[in-house]
């Protein structure tokens, strides 16, 4: 996979070098652990930094007949999990799996040759040995992909201690970490309750009045607009939902 790899015709290699390469990486969802971006974790191994926490490699594994302790298990050792990986690599070919796998080893580490069982050792090593360097903790790769923004996937009751603990201690050229709309929907939550709160509100002082004393038909029709009017000016707070800052 050279340079212009899937890039069939002279105007998609032009697209690509001239213009979209040079571009910043905003990453709206992603699966990045927020330790390790705020910690600055600098990864023990390649595997580690590619089979720790990647389920679409796990799947491809178990599919490939691979015994599940060489995907997530606590009793086997760096290496065979890697061996393992290397085992099913050359299967995965046609799929993104394969493409991803040596495009990552090609601009991450420099390194050209395809992953199998015969390389699998060599390549293990080589990775491992630049992965003590500094440029290869986690906010170093970040920055060597140019990665300006990522929105992280949070637990719902995530304290998000480590986007603040990132947001005080990142360098101006560090890319931002968001959690991504948390905020927003919990603003949007709260708001869908008042309205439910208003509807039942209005209309039950609608229902009771119109059972005890009688109202005339114009006042009906004022109490029954009114929840639909405040309910649609409460919603437009959202319109001016302030972004977050800092992180």
């Amino acid at each position: 996979m050279d340079e212009n790899f899937l890039l069939e015709t002279a105007t998609a290699q032009d697209l690509f070098h001239n213009h979209a390469a040079k571009m910043p990486i905003i990453d709206y969802h992603c699966h990045l652990v927020p330790q390790m971006v705020a910690e600055d974790h600098q990864f023990r191994s390649i595997t580690e930094l590619w089979l720790g926490g990647d389920h679409y490699k796990w799947r491809a594994m178990r599919t490939n007949g691979v015994a599940e302790k060489y995907c997530t298990g606590n009793d086997t050792s760096d290496w065979e999990k890697f061996e393992k990986w290397a085992e099913t690599v050359p299967y995965t070919f046609r799929n993104p799996l394969y493409h991803w796998t040596h495009l990552e080893l090609k601009t991450a580490f420099g390194i050209e040759k395809l992953l199998s069982p015969k390389t699998a050792r060599e390549i293990f090593d080589e990775c491992n040995e630049k992965l003590k360097q500094p440029e290869f903790s986690a906010r170093g790769l970040m920055k060597h992909y140019n990665v300006e923004c990522v929105c992280t996937t949070d637990d719902p009751v995530d304290d998000l201690h480590n986007h603040i603990e990132y947001a005080k201690s990142k360098a101006a050229d560090d890319p931002m970490m968001i959690p991504a709309l948390r905020k927003l929907a919990r603003s949007t939550m709260r708001i869908v309750h008042q309205n439910f709160a208003l509807v039942i509100a209005i209309n039950s002082v609608g229902l009771i009045l119109g059972a005890a004393s009688g109202i005339s038909v114009m006042m009906s029709a004022l109490l029954h607009n009114s929840s639909t009017i405040l309910v649609v000016a409460n919603s437009l707070r959202l319109m001016f939902f302030p972004p977050m800052e800092g992180r």
